[in-house]
């Protein structure tokens, strides 16, 4: 069988992401030309299941006929219009039906291209907030150990994935690093709660010092992607909601990854009854079909 000539052209000229290029003179890259529900199929007919969901994006399937024939009836219509001093029906019924999925405790929303780019404009929003209350010394922010919510410089600072950060930390600002409250980190007959409440006393103790500086703590609810499918339990969301609230620190909930009905509600934070003061949304906002995002 002859070598797909795509392959190589590909090489010569994309620089594949969060791939050593070597790595693919020994493991071919996978000729796609068409999906199909779950499935991607390659030139020579092959179907591969989409496992991974194009990276977590994929919740509708590939080349659903429902939203093709949606968006070819909107690009007949108005493909794009700058949302500064302009508005239109679908981003203000997207807006309203957001809005309502969270009791309308979260209001407006901000709209942007990417999971990065929404994790940027929520500390962004955060440090702005402060600064509007006469408060521009509350400007650093607080993570998860093994958190990932970006890898632009902003959320860089914000992410604690080795491979993805060490390389730019000349460029990326410190942010203090909280212990996760990993379920798997149980000793002792301790439950997933017990290590919730554990971690939340470290964030307790921590706040009690440096809570004048503090904009806001950024998390991803119940689960951790990135690191590893990390998941723990919701009573650390709740403890957490409850010492933002006490220190005045605002509560960011990355749900770019676990929001959209990953975790059987539409928002992650719904599972500990808590609401964020912002809330990132992406991947599974658009289905892969469009880059998008949203605070």
């Amino acid at each position: 069988m002859q070598p797909d000539p795509l392959l190589q052209r590909s090489l010569n000229a994309v620089w594949h992401p969060c791939t050593q290029m070597k790595r693919h003179e020994r493991l071919p890259l996978v000729p796609i030309v068409r999906g199909e529900g779950p499935w991607l199929i390659e030139a020579g007919g092959r179907r591969l299941l989409d496992g991974i969901s194009s990276w977590w994006v994929n919740l509708f399937g590939h080349c659903n006929p429902a939203i093709n024939a949606a968006l070819r009836d909107q690009l007949d219509t108005l493909e794009h219009v700058m949302l500064a001093g302009c508005t239109h029906e679908p981003v203000v019924a997207l807006s309203e039906r957001l809005s309502a999925l969270t009791g309308h405790r979260l209001g407006h929303a901000f709209y942007a291209s990417d999971g990065a780019s929404a994790t940027e404009i929520a500390l962004k929003m955060a440090v702005h907030y402060w600064r509007n209350l006469g408060r521009p010394e509350k400007n650093g922010f607080a993570c998860l150990a093994g958190s990932y919510h970006g890898e632009t410089v902003g959320a860089l600072a914000v992410t604690d994935v080795a491979i993805f950060r060490d390389a730019y930390a000349p460029l990326v600002r410190d942010a203090t690093i909280l212990p996760t409250p990993d379920a798997r980190t149980a000793t002792g007959g301790e439950s997933a709660a017990d290590v919730a409440r554990r971690a939340a006393g470290i964030l307790e103790g921590w706040l009690a010092q440096h809570h004048a500086r503090t904009a806001a703590l950024i998390v991803e609810p119940l689960v951790q992607g990135a690191s590893g499918m990390v998941m723990y339990d919701p009573e650390y969301l709740r403890l957490a909601r409850a010492l933002c609230d006490r220190y005045e620190v605002l509560l960011i909930a990355d749900e770019i990854a676990v929001g959209c009905g990953r975790t059987g509600s539409f928002f992650a934070c719904e599972q500990a009854g808590i609401w964020p003061d912002l809330l990132c949304l992406s991947k599974g906002i658009s289905g892969g079909y469009l880059p998008l995002s949203l605070v």
